[in-house]
């Protein structure tokens, strides 16, 4: 006797594919022992199709020592550059502040000021302090 096609319906292939992924067994092979399922492929096509791909394949990269350093250095720099526009930005606001109690001190308004005099934060900036 030969034997026989076995046809899962899609209920129970999703439920042994959710009950992977909730951790119920350790590995594909659990499930396909747990269950009797034959072929050794046939519950990694149902994690393809119904699962969330967590349980797939990875891509493991290797990499150099050299390739490792320069990616932390390059991670650290990232810091530093989001520290200093975080510092840069905090300069801005409290130059806009200062700028506004001085306007409110003089009774002036802040943007009128601005356009009156043609400035920006940003040339306020750029502009060398004038000599005594």
């Amino acid at each position: 006797m030969g034997r026989g096609h076995v046809i899962y319906s899609e209920a129970f292939r999703r439920q042994v594919v959710e009950e992977i992924e909730r951790g119920k067994f350790a590995s594909i092979y659990e499930a396909n022992r747990a269950y009797g399922i034959k072929g050794n492929a046939t519950i990694n096509r149902w994690v393809q199709k119904y699962g969330q791909g967590e349980l797939l394949q990875k891509r493991v990269r290797i990499e150099t020592l050299k390739e490792r350093d320069e990616l932390k250095e390059a991670r650290k720099r990232i810091r530093e550059l989001e520290a200093a526009l975080a510092d840069a930005h905090i300069d801005c606001c409290l130059e806009e502040s200062y700028l506004k109690i001085a306007c409110e001190y003089l009774g002036y308004n802040p943007l009128d000021f601005k356009k009156k005099n043609a400035i920006t934060l940003s040339d306020m900036r750029k502009k060398p302090k004038a000599e005594k």
